[in-house]
């Protein structure tokens, strides 16, 4: 029987899921730049940030399955290839910023050593952790969540009566669309796919008897829960930035920007306690991305010990080659990988989530591959090459917000659908 108690813990755990110490860093950018247009930013960044990895885990728990299971109607084969792409974005990209988020945060301020230097340290205790598999950052984990909300809920709410609500002009051109684009640096859509499938497993382990249409009933309640816990949470932290739109250079940091605040509105202790806490849990983050990369590797290799400890190894070392850079180039060397994948990884979300009877292998196949083909001009245009063949993607709508691949899919779906029923 599933209880009140069942859905908050698995509530808790979800939020917990996609609330990465990295993805704080974000909103109060963009509220500070977006201005009064702050709403519109948000409806974007929620929907890319929120909406879409609660619709993945309600796919998982749809499909009962693993992280292979969400692609395999396109074809086995390119469902492994997916998951190879998206482990090794996670331990290229993700996994080292949160070296470099500790860094800015909690190292360079009070002890002004190289990022080098952290970046060393951080992923050799990164591999310990991985190598052993203690427990002991599961306990600390759980601890580090309510710390780090009580803190940013005292931020936001200092901010919300502090100051006066007057906001500046907007930066940006397209807030809802810079929004949703900034919400992929939140890797929380490839999150669900890759650990969406940890939660399903859970429950089972914990009651292996709850029926079928029951635990998705549990999961459904439980993501609007977490769901609507994240959209208050990002929410106030574009809000605040939005707000104190005088207090800081316009050229701050994602991470000079969230201490700085953290400063103006609860003072010294407060920052370097919250410093510390945003380190402890982008470590406990890193440590899982490089494990679940290793045990993914494992699996594929007939669970080879070996496999796992090359795998933990080439992992802390990537984390040492782009850990020791800042976050803002972290995240532009993340955004042109972002815009291949995460257009594929939303539409095999969607189709997961669709009824059977809408996404049979035939659309999923047509789907994804017009997917892959309508995301190639965005991701050459993130690379610098978007005037060469602009000639070629000005017919497309929406290429111009770098959204070019949604009707193109729209279509294609309709499309086989279409086709298939009047067979």
């Amino acid at each position: 029987m599933i209880t009140k108690r069942n859905v908050l813990v698995v509530s808790f755990a979800l939020f917990s899921l996609f609330f990465g110490a990295g993805n704080l860093i974000l909103p109060p950018q963009l509220g500070f730049k977006s201005g009064e247009t702050w709403w519109l930013v948000t409806i974007g960044f929620c929907i890319s940030a929120v909406v879409v990895p609660i619709l993945g885990i309600l796919a998982h728990a749809k499909l009962q399955g693993t992280m292979f299971d969400f692609a395999k109607k396109v074809s086995p084969a390119f469902s492994l290839v997916y998951c190879y792409l998206v482990y090794a974005i996670s331990i290229s990209l993700p996994s080292p910023r949160t070296a470099s988020v500790a860094h800015e945060m909690g190292i360079a301020p009070f002890f002004g050593t190289s990022p080098l230097l952290t970046s060393i340290i951080y992923f050799m205790l990164v591999f310990i952790f991985v190598i052993n598999r203690s427990k002991i950052l599961d306990v600390v984990g759980k601890l580090l969540t309510p710390a780090i909300i009580l803190i940013l809920v005292c931020i936001i709410a200092q901010a919300l009566f502090g100051f006066e609500f007057d906001f500046g002009a907007s930066e940006f051109e397209s807030p809802v669309t810079k929004g949703i684009l900034e919400g992929y640096q939140t890797f929380d859509a490839i999150g669900a796919v890759v650990v969406g499938g940890v939660i399903i497993i859970s429950i089972n382990l914990k009651d292996d008897k709850i029926p079928y249409e029951a635990k998705k009933g549990l999961i459904f309640k439980a993501g609007l829960f977490s769901g609507l816990g994240l959209f208050l949470i990002y929410t106030g932290l574009i809000v605040t930035g939005a707000l104190l739109h005088n207090e800081f250079d316009a050229d701050s940091s994602r991470t000079a920007l969230l201490s700085g605040i953290s400063l103006k509105t609860l003072g010294s202790t407060a920052n370097l306690f919250l410093s510390i806490l945003v380190s402890l849990a982008c470590f406990t983050t890193a440590v899982g991305i490089v494990t679940g990369t290793a045990d993914f590797v494992k699996g594929q290799f007939q669970n080879s010990k070996h496999a796992y400890l090359i795998t933990a190894i080439v992992g802390c070392i990537l984390g040492i080659a782009m850990g020791q850079f800042n976050v803002g180039y972290i995240i532009a060397v993340a955004l042109p990988a972002l815009m291949f994948i995460y257009p594929i990884t939303i539409v095999l979300i969607l189709l997961n989530v669709a009824p059977d009877q809408w996404a049979m292998p035939k659309v999923f196949r047509w789907v994804v591959l017009t997917t892959v083909i309508f995301s190639i001009p965005d991701f050459l245009g993130s690379i610098g090459l978007g005037e060469d063949i602009s000639t070629f993607t000005n017919w497309i709508p929406l290429s111009a917000f770098h959204m070019g691949w949604v009707l193109p899919a729209l279509v294609a779906f309709v499309t086989v659908n279409v086709f298939e029923k009047s067979k």
